[in-house]
C-alpha cells in the first residue's frame, strides 16, 4: 500500500503544529495513559478498557512492522515543540473489507484544539499523494461528533450507516460510514494548484 519513502522509521510528516512520526517503545507510556482513558477508549474499535499494557506493547511493534512493509501507515502525532510527546495516533490500515481505511484517536487533553483534523488530514494526504491510493473510508460511532467533524474536514463523504464489529466492546455498533476518493482529494487541492 505504501511506498519505500515511508517504510523508514526516520519517515515524518510535519504539520503547523505537529509532528506525525512512527511510533517507538518510548511511546507506550503515553499511549497506556492517553489512550486507556475510557472516554478514549470507548470510541474507538479496537482499544479496550482497562488497557493491559502488553496490549499497548504488541500494538507498537505490529504497527511497526506493517509500517515496514508497507502495509498501511500508523503514525504518532507529536507537538513540534516537543517531537518526544506522544498526544495521538492517526493510521491507515486495510478495514475489514481489505479496502483502506483511516483510523484516529487523540489524548482527552487536546479535545477541541483541530489537531486531530490537521493530523488526518496530513494522513490523508500521505495516502493519496505517496500511495497513489484510489479511495480511503471511516467510520464513527453515532454518538461521536467530534470524529464526524474531522472526517469532513478532510473531505470524506457520507457513505451510509452499518453495524460494525467492535471487537474492544465485545459488541457490534452502529456506525456512519464515510468514503474519500482520489477525485473528491483532488478536487481539494485543485484551488491550490490552479492558484500556482
Amino acid at each position: 500500500m505504501f511506498p519505500d519513502l515511508t517504510r523508514d522509521d526516520v519517515f515524518r510528516i510535519e504539520t503547523r503544529r505537529l509532528w506525525l512520526r512512527w511510533p517507538r517503545a518510548a511511546d507506550a507510556p503515553a499511549v497506556l495513559q492517553l489512550a486507556g482513558e475510557r472516554a478514549v477508549a470507548e470510541m474507538t474499535a479496537r482499544i479496550p478498557h482497562p488497557l493491559p499494557r502488553a496490549e499497548v506493547d504488541a500494538f507498537l511493534l505490529d504497527v511497526r512492522k506493517r509500517n515496514a512493509e508497507g502495509a498501511g501507515l500508523t503514525l504518532a502525532l507529536s507537538p513540534r515543540s516537543d517531537p518526544r510527546r506522544l498526544i495521538g495516533i492517526v493510521g491507515l490500515f486495510p478495514g475489514e473489507d481489505g479496502a483502506p481505511e483511516l483510523g484516529y484517536w487523540l489524548g482527552r487533553p487536546h479535545w477541541g484544539s483541530g489537531l486531530m483534523a490537521e493530523a488526518a488530514l496530513a494522513a490523508v494526504d500521505a495516502y493519496f499523494a505517496y500511495a497513489g491510493g484510489e479511495a480511503l473510508q471511516a467510520a464513527a460511532r453515532l454518538d461521536n461528533p467530534a470524529s464526524r467533524r474531522v472526517l469532513a474536514a478532510c473531505g470524506f463523504q457520507p457513505a451510509g450507516r452499518a453495524r460494525k464489529a467492535f471487537p474492544a466492546r465485545g459488541t457490534e455498533v452502529t456506525v456512519d460510514l464515510y468514503r474519500l476518493d482520489r477525485a473528491g482529494w483532488l478536487s481539494r487541492h485543485a484551488p491550490a494548484a490552479e492558484a500556482a
